[in-house]
C-alpha cells in the first residue's frame, strides 16, 4: 500500500484532532449494538495505529460494538468480527 494514502487515512491535523478529541468519544464509552462513524484512530503508537488500519479501521469507516466482554470488546468491521483490547478501543475515536 501507498504510504501516502496510509498517513493520510491515519493522520490528523492538529486543528483536526483537537476538534475531534472534544467533540468525540472513543470506542470503549460506545453503547453495545450501536453503529458509529470512525472519526480518527489516535494512539500516539505507530504499531497501534498500523495494526487497526489492517483491520480495516480508519477515519469515514463505520464500525459497530457487538459486546464487551471483560476487557475485550468484540467490534464489527466490514463484514468481519474482531476482538480487541482495551487499550485499541480507546485508540479508535467515534
Amino acid at each position: 500500500m501507498n504510504s501516502t494514502i496510509f498517513n493520510d487515512a491515519m493522520t490528523l491535523s492538529s486543528e483536526d484532532l483537537e476538534t475531534t478529541q472534544q467533540t468525540a468519544q472513543n470506542l470503549s464509552q460506545a453503547k453495545v449494538n450501536q453503529e458509529y462513524l470512525i472519526k480518527g484512530v489516535v494512539a500516539g503508537d505507530a504499531d497501534i495505529e498500523n495494526f487497526l488500519f489492517t483491520l480495516g479501521c480508519f477515519k469515514g469507516e463505520t464500525i459497530t460494538l457487538i459486546s464487551i466482554l471483560s476487557e475485550s470488546y468484540v467490534i464489527s468491521i466490514k463484514d468481519a468480527r474482531y476482538s480487541i483490547g482495551s487499550d485499541l478501543a480507546q485508540a479508535v475515536l467515534v
